[in-house]
């Protein structure tokens, strides 16, 4: 917990170090925004596809609970394992070619999803999307803020752009439960067309199958694109021996980040909170569904839909963001004013549980919903700020680090959520964390020189992209 000082706030433009001059070439800021968002949305899209049938399409290949709670469980500590040496891997070799690897990598495992029926094979599918997870956690918004700066400079306008590419994820998440979820219900619409897909392809493809299969072939679309529009400065070229040196002096840099910068350890403290935040809401919320609604079934549905709205709310909440930190006058502000918002969201969830009156539940959606508005809200102005402390050098080493903190905070505070008893209590105690570390917004945090992460092959300084 970083000590408040009265020196100028981190985010003003006073304390802003000032980077080289702007080349004024490459692409310029709105294309790179345009570049950014389309592949937030088709990197989230297949993933959003797997939310609504990944569970009913694992249980129909004859896998039993306990074997599905394995294969997500190898999912989430692949990618906990791989956040950092990835990240690095980023700063050594470029963004491009690690988030075409991440494309490449999820393409194999929709494919397995969809084709395969043998336990071993979903797990190395889940092993897979968990690899593919930790490649693609900074490099894409990396690379955005890399070009806006080469082009215009440190103190352009970087909320914008991360808003939106927060958006087009959430959208995309809310787009793909919906088309996941509809897709096999339209198939079984038509006499016989379930059947007949799978008589024809011996039971490699069902309807439930679908969803995994397209998201594939929208895989190998987010590739092309990568590989064709996100340009990059040159970089000396990789060595294997560049590369092994490298990437562990980057995840060295990156687990010091935190310990000697306050802001960075303010920022890895807020990842944290909305990790607990997320726990909590995923692992209760279904159960109060199926309790609200009676069955299981109809329990699912009702998840589904507050999921979809759950992404909606975020994609909105990163519209708002850069309208937040202007009316509240900073960043800061902004995400104190966020995690405000979180919290009385896990409140409002927390008072109204076991309430099934019309009020109560009413209360208790608009809790649901607040918690990613707000979310939403945090996460592009917390991005912000590390993107003025961290340079090009080890931008998405900073980036993994983040999203280990909340993956690991996430996974800790699920665990401490099921062994709770069932109440308000686990909702409160989330909504405690998330408010103690807002409060830490309020407090000013001594200014200190940006980071460099380093890496053993050397960075150019950052230039114009190539076209």
């Amino acid at each position: 917990m970083s000590a408040g000082t009265d020196t100028p706030r981190s985010g003003d433009e006073a304390s802003i170090p000032r980077p080289p001059a702007p080349t004024g070439r490459g692409l310029d800021p709105l294309t790179a925004r345009r570049r950014f968002t389309t592949v937030s949305f088709l990197f989230w899209l297949p993933v959003g596809m797997s939310v609504a049938t990944g569970v009913l399409l694992f249980t129909d290949r004859g896998m039993g609970l306990a074997a599905i709670a394995g294969f997500f469980a190898v999912h989430s500590l692949t990618a906990a394992a791989m956040e950092l040496p990835t990240g690095g891997l980023s700063d050594v070799i470029g963004r491009r070619a690690v988030l075409a690897t991440a494309g490449l990598l999820n393409c194999t495992a929709f494919t397995l999803f969809g084709l395969a029926g043998a336990a071993w094979a979903i797990t190395l599918g889940m092993a897979l999307m968990g690899c593919a997870r930790a490649l693609s956690s900074g490099p894409a918004e990396a690379w955005y803020v890399d070009t806006v700066h080469a082009h215009a400079g440190p103190d352009a306008d970087l909320r914008t752009g991360l808003a939106r590419g927060s958006s087009a994820m959430s959208a995309a998440l809310a787009l793909g439960t919906l088309l996941g979820g509809g897709l096999p219900w339209l198939l079984g619409l038509g006499p016989g067309v379930g059947e007949w897909l799978t008589g024809t392809t011996g039971g490699l493809v069902i309807p439930l199958s679908v969803p995994a299969l397209l998201g594939a072939l929208v895989e190998i679309v987010f590739v092309l694109y990568v590989l064709s529009a996100l340009p990059e400065p040159p970089r000396p070229p990789a060595t294997l021996r560049g590369v092994v040196g490298g990437v562990p002096a980057a995840i060295g840099a990156g687990l010091r980040l935190g310990a000697r910068d306050a802001l960075i350890r303010r920022i890895l403290l807020t990842a944290s909170a909305a990790g607990a935040a997320l726990a909590a809401v995923e692992l209760l919320t279904p159960g109060r569904a199926a309790a609200l609604m009676g069955t299981a079934e109809s329990g699912a549905l009702l998840f589904a839909g507050l999921a979809c709205a759950g992404f909606l709310c975020s994609a909105l909440g990163s519209q708002l963001a850069p309208l937040a930190a202007r009316l509240t006058r900073s960043s800061e502000r902004a995400v104190l004013s966020g995690g405000g918002v979180v919290a009385l969201g896990l409140i409002l969830l927390g008072v109204t549980t076991g309430a099934t009156s019309p009020l109560a539940t009413t209360a208790a959606v608009t809790g649901y919903g607040l918690v990613y508005l707000g979310l939403g809200v945090v996460g592009p102005n917390t991005n912000d700020l590390l993107h003025r402390r961290v340079d090009a050098s080890g931008r998405a080493t900073a980036l993994s680090v983040q999203s280990l903190a909340l993956q690991l905070v996430a996974a800790g505070a699920g665990l401490a959520a099921g062994a709770l008893p069932l109440g308000p209590l686990p909702w409160l105690l989330a909504a405690a964390v998330v408010l103690a570390v807002a409060l830490l917004w309020a407090r000013r945090v001594a200014v200190s020189p940006q980071v460099s992460v380093p890496s053993a092959q050397p960075v150019p300084a950052v230039s114009a992209p190539e076209r």
